[in-house]
C-alpha cells in the first residue's frame, strides 16, 4: 500500500481549513443534496465529502458508508487533495498504489474510485467529492467533468458560509 504524499503547501492548507470551522459540523441539507444527487446520477454504492485534516479524513457528507471518518494514511482522499483535476481510479485491485489497501481487502471492499478535488480560494484542496463503487468502473469524459462541476458546487457552499 502506498500511503499518501503531504501537499508542498500542507502548513497553509490547514491554516485554511480550520479557518472554515467545518470539521466536525452537523450533516447539513445543502451537502447532503449535493452527494444524493451525485449518487444518483453516477449510480455508485458510495459518495462523500470528505475533509481531509493533519491525520483523518472526516465525512461533512456520506451517502451509503457507515463510518463517519478513516485514517488519512490509509484514505485514497489523501492521494486525490494532490491533484488538480479528478483523481480516479477505476479498479484497485489492479492498481499497485491501492491492492492491498485495508478499505480495499476489507470493508467497504472498494473496487472503484473517483474524486474531485475541493479547492477553495487561495488554491488549498482541502478535501474531496468522491464517488466510491464496489464493482470497478471507466469513466467518460463527461462524467470526469460532471464530478469536477459537482465539487465546485460544493466549493461553493462551504465558502458561502465561510
Amino acid at each position: 500500500m502506498q500511503f499518501p504524499d503531504k501537499p508542498s503547501n500542507e502548513t497553509e492548507r490547514l491554516c485554511a481549513l480550520y479557518k472554515l470551522d467545518i470539521l466536525d459540523t452537523p450533516p447539513e441539507q445543502r451537502f447532503d443534496y449535493i452527494t444524493t444527487k451525485t449518487k444518483k446520477y453516477f449510480d455508485v454504492n458510495y459518495v462523500l465529502i470528505s475533509i481531509i485534516d493533519e491525520k483523518r479524513q472526516w465525512f461533512k457528507s456520506n451517502q451509503g458508508l457507515a463510518a463517519q471518518e478513516t485514517s488519512r494514511d490509509i484514505s485514497f482522499c489523501g492521494h486525490a487533495i494532490n491533484h488538480k483535476n479528478v483523481f480516479y481510479v477505476a479498479d484497485t485491485l489492479r492498481d499497485e498504489r491501492f491492492f492491498d489497501n485495508p478499505l480495499v481487502v476489507g470493508e467497504p471492499y472498494i473496487r472503484f474510485y473517483a474524486g474531485a478535488p475541493l479547492i477553495i480560494s487561495g488554491g488549498y484542496a482541502i478535501g474531496t467529492l468522491c464517488i466510491i463503487d464496489q464493482q470497478p468502473k471507466i469513466l467518460l469524459e463527461d462524467e470526469l467533468v460532471m464530478l469536477q462541476e459537482l465539487a465546485a458546487m460544493v466549493v461553493a457552499e462551504i465558502e458561502q458560509k465561510a
